[in-house]
């Protein structure tokens, strides 16, 4: 049995279903990364996001109330990034890698 692991009761690993994309960026490699994303940083209110890995790997790192939870994505497991949420990623090696950015779909 696998648990996901959930963070403001969404799982780390998938989007909610009222989000569309609206930019992407990359993609990266470790040498290309903004130095931002190495940062503790966080999206605005409402911005959701999804790094995608497409070879290697890197450790997204969340930080949590009283601790950080790290997270190691790869080719098959992207990383949801919850809008408000600190995080910082850190390069594990050669990668490459993509980030789309989601806002709440409007009717």
């Amino acid at each position: 049995m696998t648990s996901k692991i959930t963070t403001l009761g969404q799982p780390m690993n998938e989007l909610p279903s009222t989000v569309s994309p609206f930019r992407t960026v990359g993609p990266f490699t470790q040498h290309t990364l903004p130095a931002g994303l190495l940062k503790r940083h966080r999206t605005k209110a409402g911005v959701w996001g999804l790094l995608q890995v497409t070879s290697g790997r890197v450790h997204y790192i969340v930080a949590e109330t009283d601790h950080e939870s790290t997270l190691v994505l790869d080719e098959s497991t992207p990383g949801v990034i919850i809008p408000e949420k600190t995080h910082h990623l850190t390069v594990v090696g050669p990668v490459t890698c993509q980030i789309t950015f989601y806002k709440e779909c409007t009717s």
